[in-house]
């Protein structure tokens, strides 16, 4: 036997350990799968479901067990294009919507629909003009809210079959035309100053109102000052004419005295430049004639000479 005879059997066993190591290690490749947290595998042995892959590793028979691609289990936020919609007065909007969806079950998914994503488009599009078709603009404008529950009760309850839960649409964006959009520009403008008028109005309001309040309050304190200014004067009077009163009473003053001060206040009198006639009282004429008397007493005791009656001879 040659070399030749003992290296060809060789050979031939060492292609085949190779081979059998290969095929080997093939198996053990297409067994195993090691599947992501928050995703999920669908499984078809020979062509038919077999069963949903968990996270996690997970065996599967080689050649018999195929796996569909994963499938995202989480909360998936989609974004729609602008959708023309025609609302109850026959006008033409554009409305963004976003739609917050998962997976629930990946079977259903899978089986049930053939594109989940587009249907959920489809549905989302064709709900919102049921929806706003029944709105008048003004309606569709402020009833976001409304519009986003009918839209999420009805999507959700159509693509519960799917194995999709429909969690929150949003209406990102509603543009009306754009010579509505003048309008309503206009409108608010005229609004916004109707609202700067009645602010402006009722800014001068309160503020008249105010200075009347002040101007009041002042007048109300004037007054009060100058009647306890008057009352302070009566009393200051009062209590210097009883100072007086009690001063002359206490005194007794005689005739002499008060004539003198008669004559003392004629001047006073006549300094008025609208005194034109003076009013003497009928005392101060009696004063006149005691203090007349009080001068002239000496000589009117003096005995007067009689007529006819001669004075005594030296």
């Amino acid at each position: 036997m040659t070399d030749l005879d003992t290296l060809i059997p060789t050979t031939i066993a060492w292609l085949l350990a190779v081979a059998v190591f290969i095929f080997v290690l093939v198996v053990i490749v297409r067994s195993i799968r090691i599947i992501p947290q928050a995703s999920a595998g669908i499984v078809e042995r020979l062509g038919r479901y077999h069963k949903t892959l968990s996270p996690g590793l997970n065996l599967l028979v080689p050649f018999i067990d195929r796996l569909r691609p994963l499938i995202d289990m989480r909360e998936q936020v989609v974004s729609f294009p602008p959708q023309p919609v025609i609302t109850e007065d026959n006008l033409v909007v554009s409305i963004d919507t976003v739609v917050y969806f998962q997976v629930t079950d990946a079977r259903a998914a899978t089986y049930e629909i053939a594109n989940y994503l587009g249907a959920v488009e489809q549905l989302t599009t064709t709900t919102l003009r049921n929806v706003v078709g029944g709105l008048n603009l003004e309606e569709a404008l402020t009833s976001r809210d409304n519009i986003n529950g009918q839209l999420r009760l009805v999507l959700d309850e159509a693509t519960g079959k799917w194995g999709i839960r429909v969690g929150r649409v949003e209406l990102k964006a509603i543009d009306p035309p754009h010579s509505i959009q003048d309008s309503m520009e206009k409108q608010m403008r005229a609004e916004r100053d109707r609202r700067a008028l009645i602010l402006t109005a009722e800014g001068t309001k309160q503020s008249a109102i105010l200075t009347a309040e002040g101007q009041r309050q002042a007048e109300i304190l004037k007054a009060e000052g100058d009647k306890q200014a008057a009352v302070l004067r009566a009393q200051g009077e009062a209590e210097a004419i009883q100072t007086v009163f009690d001063a002359i009473h206490i005194g007794n003053p005689d005739d002499k005295l008060l004539a003198y001060q008669y004559l003392q206040t004629l001047p006073k009198i006549a300094d008025s430049a609208s005194s034109k006639v003076w009013i003497i009282p009928s005392e101060f004429t009696e004063a006149l004639k005691g203090l007349s008397g009080s001068f002239l007493g000496g000589a009117a005791d003096a005995p007067k000479p009689q007529r006819g009656v001669e004075p005594p001879a030296l």
